[in-house]
C-alpha cells in the first residue's frame, strides 16, 4: 500500500501518518526528515542536498525524487509507505509518478484532510505548553483544569510557538491550499483521491484514514 496524505500545518496530518505507520506497517516518509537523514548520512544526494540548503536555496524537485528513490528502496519500506509533505505542485507528482513507474509500482490511496481555516487557525493560535513538563493545551479545546497551573507537573510557566499567529497560520494556510488546489484534480483523475473531515477528533479521523487504507483498490 502506498498513500499520499495531504493536509495543512496543524491539522495532524503527522499524528495521522504515524499512526498508520503504527497501525499499517507502512513506512512514514516525511521530506523534511528524509532530507535531514540524508545529509547526516553523507550520501552522495544528502551532499548535494546539504550544499544547497547551506547556500540558502531550496532543494530542486531533482534532489527530493532523488531521496525519496533513496528511501524506498530500502527494506523499511518493502510493505508500503505513507508520504507526508510531498508532492506539493502538480510538476512534483509527475515526477513521482515517473520513478514509480519505472518501480514498477504506483500511489494506492490519496487522502486530502479537508479543514475549516477559521476553525483552524482557533485551535493553532490557542495552542501553549507547559514550560517545565511539555504537556500541551489550548485556550478553546483544552485549557488547564486550574487557571494557571499545568495539570501534569503544577507548573506556573506555559510557553507559545512564535510563529503561532492568526496572520503567519492564515498565511501557512492560504499557501498550502493554492499549492494543493491543482493537485486534487489531477489524483482524482486517477481515481486514488478520498477528501476526509480534517477537523473531527483523532480517533474519528483515525477510523476514517483506516478504512480507507483497508480498501481493495478495484482498477
Amino acid at each position: 500500500m502506498r498513500l499520499i496524505l495531504f493536509g495543512p500545518p496543524g491539522c495532524g496530518k503527522g499524528t495521522q501518518a504515524e499512526l498508520v505507520q503504527a497501525r499499517h506497517g507502512l513506512a512514514h516518509l516525511s521530506t523534511g526528515d528524509m532530507l535531514r537523514a540524508a545529509v547526516a548520512a553523507g550520501s552522495e544526494i544528502g551532499q548535494r542536498a546539504k550544499a544547497i540548503m547551506d547556500a540558502g536555496d531550496l532543494v530542486p524537485d531533482a534532489v527530493v525524487i532523488g531521496i525519496i528513490a533513496e528511501r524506498i528502496a530500502q527494506p523499511e519500506c518493502a510493505a508500503g509507505f505513507v508520504l507526508d509533505g510531498f508532492p506539493r505542485t502538480v510538476a512534483q507528482a509527475e515526477a513521482l509518478d515517473r520513478l514509480l513507474d519505472e518501480l514498477g509500482i504506483g500511489i494506492d490511496r490519496v487522502i486530502e484532510m479537508q479543514v475549516d481555516d477559521d476553525s483552524l487557525v482557533a485551535r493553532i493560535t490557542g495552542r501553549f505548553a507547559c514550560a517545565r513538563c511539555g504537556a500541551g493545551y489550548n485556550d478553546s479545546f483544552k485549557p488547564t483544569r486550574a487557571p494557571g497551573r499545568c495539570d501534569n507537573c503544577g507548573g506556573a510557566e506555559f510557553v507559545r510557538r512564535q510563529d503561532d499567529t492568526e496572520e503567519t497560520v492564515r498565511a501557512r494556510l492560504a499557501n498550502y491550499h493554492r499549492q494543493t488546489a491543482p493537485l486534487l484534480p489531477y489524483y482524482r483523475a486517477k481515481g486514488v483521491l478520498h477528501g476526509i473531515d480534517g477537523m473531527a477528533s483523532i480517533d474519528e479521523v483515525t477510523e476514517v484514514v483506516d478504512g480507507i487504507v483497508g480498501q481493495r483498490r478495484d482498477h
